[in-house]
């Protein structure tokens, strides 16, 4: 891809960096406490704590990745989104309370007044290593398509934004993130409408081109529809999306740490519900891009061949749009990035502090917990910029897949753990251990005798057991760990004796308040 971009577009990228760091900055002094870094006081409307929370969701991933994926096939992927706002309506109205009653700010302290230390321990690093593994992508995407339009090094895109991200996350705390969210959700939106309305018209025949060579293609489906779970099919992810929902608003902390942040417990349902339903648009917006640049190929021509799915979008945006719409969308593009940053940094530091430091020293003050919060998003942003170099050097091929990937692996068991605290009065710490450990010895078996690796100098299995390999989509890897973890966890801990465990930990103990009350 030949470098165009103009000066013009240059000037308006740096000047929309520039202001939201500066937006951002402008909350630094406001950062004297633990409370008002990581929770930012409880003090927050929900219309900005909802905008947060969609702009997290929708990253750079989503802008470049869902166009890209949508193009090389369909909108199957999208089935995953539309799963959340079915699960939320189910949960939320009791997870929210829960939440902002049982923790201080760490989502894994309730694992730990239900089932103990090592569930705090195995959720807490579940979510690091989970978001570890999306930040290094999330830099990676948006620092190879920069390097794409502007012909920079892509190691020097990635440490730039990496460590102007880091800063800002350093200094300016939660409340510096979550309006810096507010603004970078509404240039994605711009940017986004602004590419599906050139792709609609600029085409010969305009939408009704679009429309046919989109038809004729089967692009707008999210097929195929067999129940099979070897194949990516419509029901694999039905299910993923069912635990993906749970996963993201009952136990991912950049999510439930946004509750904390609300005045009250209606005002922190009210967010969750305006994140989850203006989330769902953008996304399919963004396949809906994917579905308009494949139209649009094929009606005008001219894709290089050679060209991935994935470095489809950014090609366009490179050679067919203006100056000055070219910058809009490149800005949107950092700012997608910028909002899913900033959000894991800060939560990255609020369980290190949380659920590691103040563990081991309950007697430090908060002017030292506060200053290690500010140490962990230093070390935290250098080992997501790493990671995002490791993807450079590897080329990043199949990066959503990689992704979806990582995430099954990374957090094995989470919503199982989770459900089985909430819905289980008889599930106990040693039957969760069962459970667990027949996850953790599951997943091992179905990586090592499904993931190829390079051996020799080809790709080769760790562990082939011929027909007994693991063959299921991996993104049922994570669904079957959650699963394993429930259903064990419950019937082993029938094996040891009955522990006393406190009803409010429960769906059962908040069910009787609520009827009490009444």
């Amino acid at each position: 891809m030949t470098p165009s971009l103009h000066w013009v577009d240059i000037a308006l990228v740096l000047a929309s960096v520039v202001f939201v760091m500066l937006f951002g900055l402008r909350f630094a002094h406001k950062q004297n406490s633990t409370s008002s870094y990581f929770a930012a006081g409880g003090a927050l409307p929900s219309w900005a704590i909802g905008m947060s929370i969609f702009a997290t969701l929708i990253s750079s991933v989503t802008f470049l990745a869902y166009p890209g994926a949508a193009y090389g096939g369909n909108w199957i992927l999208l089935v995953q989104g539309l799963m959340v706002p079915i699960v939320l309506l189910g949960m939320i109205w009791f997870i929210v309370p829960l939440f902002r009653r049982v923790i201080k700010l760490s989502t894994y302290e309730y694992f730990e007044r239900r089932f103990g230390w090592g569930a705090r321990l195995y959720g807490s690093l579940a979510f690091l290593l989970t978001h570890f593994s999306k930040m290094g992508t999330v830099f990676f995407l948006v620092s190879l398509a920069i390097a794409q339009f502007m012909g920079w090094n892509i190691y020097a895109i990635i440490f730039g934004i990496g460590i102007a991200v880091t800063i800002l996350t350093l200094l300016g705390g939660i409340e510096a993130v979550v309006w810096m969210d507010v603004i970078q959700g509404f240039i994605l939106i711009a940017g986004g409408l602004t590419c599906a309305a050139i792709l609609l018209f600029a085409p010969e025949g305009g939408p009704a081109a679009v429309w046919e060579v989109a038809r004729e293609a089967h692009k707008i489906d999210v097929g195929p529809y067999a129940f099979d779970f070897v194949q990516l099919t419509f029901w694999v992810m039905v299910v993923n999306g069912i635990f993906y929902a749970i996963q993201k608003y009952g136990t991912d902390q950049t999510i439930v740490q946004r509750y904390l942040t609300a005045r009250d417990d209606r005002s922190a349902k009210k967010a969750a519900y305006i994140g989850v339903l203006a989330s769902v648009p953008i996304w399919t917006l963004f396949m809906f891009i994917g579905t308009c640049l494949y139209a649009y190929y094929r009606i005008e021509g001219g894709l290089p061949e050679g060209i991935k799915s994935d470095d489809v979008f950014p090609y366009f945006i490179a050679t067919q749009l203006p100056i000055g719409v070219k910058g809009l969308i490149i800005s949107a593009l950092v700012a997608g990035a910028i909002s899913s940053l900033d959000s894991d940094l800060n939560c990255f530091a609020a369980i290190g502090v949380q659920d590691f430091y103040v563990r081991r020293h309950p007697e430090s003050t908060d002017r030292q917990r506060l200053a290690l919060g500010r140490w962990i998003v230093a070390g935290a942003g250098a080992a997501s910029i790493a990671i995002a170099a490791i993807y450079a050097y590897w080329d990043g091929e199949g990066i959503l897949g990689v992704l979806f990937g990582l995430y099954a692996i990374f957090s094995s068991g989470i919503v199982g753990l989770f459900l089985l605290g909430l819905l289980s009065r008889r599930a106990n710490k040693r039957g969760l251990w069962v459970g667990l450990t027949a996850c953790i010895l599951f997943t091992a078996y179905a990586v090592l005798t499904s993931s190829k690796f390079m051996i020799g100098g080809e790709k080769q299995l760790l562990l082939d057991l011929g027909s007994w390999n693991f063959t299921h989509n991996k993104m049922m890897l994570g669904v079957y760990s959650h699963l394993i973890v429930f259903f064990v966890g419950w019937a082993a801990s029938y094996l040891f004796p009955r522990e006393e465990v406190d009803e409010n930990l429960t769906i059962y103990g908040y069910l009787k308040k609520r009827k009490a009350e009444r």
